[in-house]
């Protein structure tokens, strides 16, 4: 089983128009509702899949009420910890070229009280878990630590911790050394404070890091795919799709799949490409909809433990 832990959930709202024009009127092609955040993603892509999952995630207000709604429609497994404020709500504007522009709202202030419960209740639910995921931005009020301290307690547990966040939060949960983490290209850079302009860049950034005792760092780089580092080995996968739809929730989905294949026993490099073909289904997806087994079909993904060095990199 693994269990994700979202500080800052969303209801996301994807809604498609033929083009982006600011300061005029719109008329919407189509429009898609989704529980999100990057944890209750990873919990939903994994549920979809037939996996075993559990999603922890505060909620207050009719949007907290309308994430249940959502998470129950999904049948996503999940433990809600009540608070005082309201839940975010996310807008995605989405273009037919698959141009995605985000909108999200800062979320709700948490209480020490309230977060001390998210604590508690992930730790409740991981007594069995294989994985313990922490992800995304932290809401307001919430310590910049939080992802440390969840970290420190899986580990009490003898539970694996993965963290996907970015900025302090990730440098904070570094320091506390999870057992994975997954960075896309930007927050890597940030983190390591540099640019890594090539996949051998990338490489030896992570390669840094798992020096200091993580265990696995599994950078996520949009069209150019993914890189996995370890002690002994990096390993390089790229998908290929015919037509993108949405980014939303795509590095969620190929953390999901990563996590999925290494808590059924798979060899890292046959995570990884579980993973990207994950992700890769994602963007092919309208919204922030998670893909299905069936969605999977006829993505092919391209693997190599001899990654091209020198290959220059996009944005992720």
């Amino acid at each position: 089983m693994i269990v994700t832990l979202t500080p800052n959930p969303s209801v996301d709202r994807s809604i498609t128009v033929e083009t982006l024009q600011r300061g005029e009127v719109h008329r919407a092609t189509d429009i898609r509702v989704d529980a999100g955040g990057k944890g209750v993603n990873v919990a939903r892509a994994i549920s979809a899949q037939g996996g075993d999952a559990v999603a922890i995630l505060p909620v207050g207000g009719p949007e907290g009420h309308l994430l249940e709604e959502l998470l129950d429609a999904a049948e996503v497994p999940r433990r809600s910890v009540p608070i005082a404020g309201a839940a975010r709500m996310n807008v995605s504007v989405l273009e037919p070229d698959g141009t995605t522009t985000k909108l999200n709202e800062p979320g709700p202030v948490l209480s020490a009280v309230e977060v001390e419960a998210l604590l508690d209740a992930t730790v409740a639910a991981a007594a069995d878990a294989a994985w313990v995921v922490g992800c995304g931005s932290l809401p307001p009020g919430a310590p910049v630590d939080l992802y440390a301290q969840l970290i420190s307690r899986a580990h009490g547990l003898g539970t694996l911790a993965a963290i996907d966040t970015s900025g302090a939060p990730l440098a904070a949960a570094v320091a506390a050394v999870p057992d994975l983490i997954k960075p896309n290209h930007e927050e890597l850079a940030e983190l390591v404070g540099h640019d890594l302009a090539t996949l051998g860049d990338v490489r030896d950034a992570a390669a840094e890091l798992v020096a200091t005792g993580i265990g696995v760092v599994a950078v996520s780089l949009g069209a150019d795919g993914a890189l996995l580092v370890t002690a002994d080995q990096a390993i390089h996968a790229r998908a290929t799709i015919s037509a993108a739809l949405s980014t939303v929730g795509a590095g969620d989905c190929m953390l999901a799949g990563l996590l999925h294949g290494l808590s059924r026993g798979l060899p890292a490099a046959d995570a990884l490409a579980q993973g990207v073909a994950w992700g890769a289904a994602a963007v092919t997806l309208p919204g922030s909809r998670v893909p299905t087994p069936e969605d999977l079909h006829g993505i092919p993904v391209d693997l190599t433990h001899h990654p091209r060095l020198d290959l220059a990199l996009g944005h992720s």
